[in-house]
């Protein structure tokens, strides 16, 4: 039997810069910006949530990969048969703490779409990469610049494995594991449907300012199998403004001397608006009795604001709210736009102490299909899963189903 033959690629640095609230990153330097703010690279460890799926299929398997931590170290790991296609190298070690020698390798474009260049070479079955738009774009780039244009259908398949700040592509996979999920199926030859789907990316440097200004790159084939492929993110505004105040009203009558974190979104925008304070549109602000104490806060800093918060209030975790919305058309409420709030944080804030809002009309438009929670904590994901209630208007709530793919 003729070997699976996967392309496998990691951008190491995908959605480094999250946790530090830098948005993304894109940008000279903005790695080298966020791993000084604290920030710990994620990438290889979403990329291998969707490898370990693999395992029980590895001795029919070839993983086609670059060097380092783009590929080769997390297919290693998981003790798959790799060959290594690409040498990035511009990669650099440095110990970070005594006792702690962790690598990082800060790759580029460039080193993506060669490293595409020798996978089409190879005649790899599909290309799976862990990434975000950004790296989406260069993938597409580099499919297009390298395959063989005169014959669409020769066009090696992509699936992406979601791991940036912006997942705004339709080409990504809902949660890693779902990723895993569709190459197993590919594995283990069941039929799976081909589509084109469109490679979408919005302007960074606009982004850290609050404003979204998405465009279409291309498109890419991609195994479409739609429980486990994310729709494109809808954009556009609310425009239902009487529903928006509604939602509004019923959590700030709700308001006491509560600790509020407030996460990203034009719902939750519209809350910041009604109590009169800044907002930021695409990041995570803390209110408390009224005012704005902390704004666009990074995880380390909210994880420490909490606990000081819990030190001076008897450790009363239900002095602590969570105001969240979805990401429209994708149904995302963590895991997309909204690293801060990481798994250890969403822990010590409980599930109980968790407020979703969002428009009827924006559930509606999900067409039946459940939230999804992507935190990068398969524990905790399963912990959030369930039905939770969605406040829909003041002092109207429903039901809804929220789950994260196995």
């Amino acid at each position: 039997m003729s070997l699976f033959k996967l392309g496998f690629i990691i951008n190491p640095i995908a959605g480094i810069g999250g946790s530090v609230a830098l948005k993304g990153s894109d940008g000279d330097n903005i790695a080298d910006k966020a791993f000084a703010l604290g920030a710990t690279a994620k990438a290889n460890q979403r990329a291998s949530q969707a490898l370990s799926l693999l395992l029980p299929f590895k001795k029919d398997i070839v993983v086609y990969t670059a060097n380092g931590l783009m590929g080769e170290q997390c297919a290693r790991e998981l003790g798959f048969n790799v060959e290594v296609v690409y040498q990035a190298i511009s990669t650099h070690s440095e110990k970070e703490q005594e006792n702690d020698q962790r690598v990082r390798q800060i790759t580029t474009p460039n080193d993506t779409e060669l490293t595409v260049k020798a996978l089409i070479a190879k005649a790899v079955d599909i290309i799976l990469f862990a990434g975000g738009d950004g790296t989406a774009r260069d993938i597409c780039h580099s499919v297009n610049e390298y395959s063989n244009t005169d014959n669409e259908s020769t066009r090696i398949p992509v699936l992406g494995i979601p791991a940036g700040c912006k997942i705004h592509s339709g080409v990504y996979a809902i949660t890693p594991t779902a990723a895993g999920r569709i190459i197993e199926m590919m594995v283990t030859k069941q039929l799976v449907t081909l589509t084109e789907a469109d490679v979408m990316d919005i302007d960074e440097r606009l982004f850290r300012q609050g404003v979204v200004k998405a465009k279409r790159y291309g498109e890419m084939k991609i195994p479409s199998e739609l429980r486990y492929v994310q729709a494109v993110k809808s954009g556009g505004k609310e425009s239902d403004e009487l529903v928006l105040q509604d939602i509004a009203a019923d959590v700030i009558d709700k308001m006491d001397d509560e600790l509020y974190i407030i996460g990203s979104g034009s719902t939750t925008a519209f809350l910041m608006e009604e109590l009169t304070l800044a907002n930021t549109l695409l990041g995570v602000d803390v209110v408390h009795q009224g005012a704005l104490i902390e704004s666009d806060i990074t995880e380390l800093n909210l994880w420490d604001l909490i606990n000081e918060f819990l030190a001076k209030n008897i450790e009363d975790v239900k002095k602590i709210k969570l105001v969240i919305t979805l990401i429209g058309g994708q149904g995302h409420i963590f895991g997309r736009g909204n690293q801060q709030l990481s798994p250890r944080i969403i822990r010590l804030i409980g599930k109980e102490n968790i407020i979703i809002i969002a428009t009827k009309t924006k559930l509606n438009a999900l067409d039946a299909r459940p939230l999804i929670t992507d935190t990068g904590d398969s524990d905790l994901d399963e912990e959030l899963s369930g039905y939770l209630p969605i406040v829909t208007g003041y002092n109207d709530q429903v039901l809804y189903p929220v789950y994260s793919p196995k």
